[in-house]
């Protein structure tokens, strides 16, 4: 069984936020009324249950073994083949490869999207598709390339159907996205997406509030990254009037970058 603090992270890896009632539905039978004086179908409804579910228990321990798994990776390489080792994500059963990240592992500036599509499930390498193309077209226009940046997406698992993810999956693929920064520690983090942005920055704002100024991330180190969100190339194919506003980003980003 899980303890009560087991059980709140639970919850919110889960995407619970908010509360229905002051006392927990497992902790009920000490303040519900006697059975005996309520009609048979209430009282049954207010027997306490078991909170605790086998697939709580399994998403919650996936988790911290997740986080484990990587803080004892102490290299790059290390968490690439702890991560495509990893069976604590229910994705890695319907994907074909485990798309890790990719790039120059020195490069100043780590690209993060939300996960592999299609092609990047296919081939293995993340962003190679009609969106990878195009952010090569984004990346050269402000004169960067893929041997001057390091990409990678949240989940390295493609979610069935390109479906977005759930929260306890997001959770259980954060550790190997976090941990990835640690590591390469870039200066500047370039999040393309509202999901990839809020999974990141741990918030739910949409893309459309978060783009155009400096965000900040802070490791578990205590290093302090700056973080600029921005359109996914994807939404960017079916919505090409954004694209004014992606240029506007990348401004942004050459200016950081000529500034540092």
């Amino acid at each position: 069984m899980m303890n009560e603090k087991e059980l709140l992270e639970w919850y919110l890896a889960a995407g619970v936020d908010v509360i229905c009632g002051d006392v927990p539905g497992c902790l009920r039978q000490n303040v519900s009324p006697p059975k005996a004086a309520l009609p048979t179908a209430i009282a049954e409804e207010n027997v306490a249950r078991p909170a605790i579910t086998d697939l709580a228990q399994m998403s919650l321990k996936a988790c911290k073994n997740a986080r484990d798994i990587c803080e004892a990776s102490a290299t790059l390489e290390e968490l690439r083949a702890a991560a495509e080792a990893f069976e604590g994500c229910s994705l890695k059963l319907t994907s074909n490869k485990t798309v890790f990240g990719g790039g120059n592992s020195q490069a100043k500036i780590m690209i993060i999207g939300e996960a592999p599509g299609a092609d990047e499930d296919r081939i293995g390498e993340p962003f190679v598709g009609r969106s990878g193309h195009l952010l090569d077209k984004m990346l050269a226009a402000i004169g960067l390339d893929r041997s001057k940046v390091y990409i990678t997406n949240v989940l390295p698992w493609r979610p069935p159907g390109n479906r977005t993810p759930t929260d306890a999956e997001v959770a259980v693929c954060l550790p190997f996205l976090r941990r990835q920064i640690e590591l390469l520690k870039p200066e500047i983090i370039v999040v393309l997406g509202g999901s990839a942005a809020n999974s990141l920055l741990d918030n739910k704002e949409t893309i459309s509030r978060l783009r155009g100024k400096w965000q900040e991330y802070q490791t578990a180190k205590g290093d302090s990254v700056a973080v600029l969100a921005s359109f996914h190339p994807a939404y960017l194919l079916r919505n090409a009037a954004q694209k004014a506003k992606v240029w506007a980003d990348l401004l942004l980003l050459a200016k950081k970058l000529q500034n540092n």
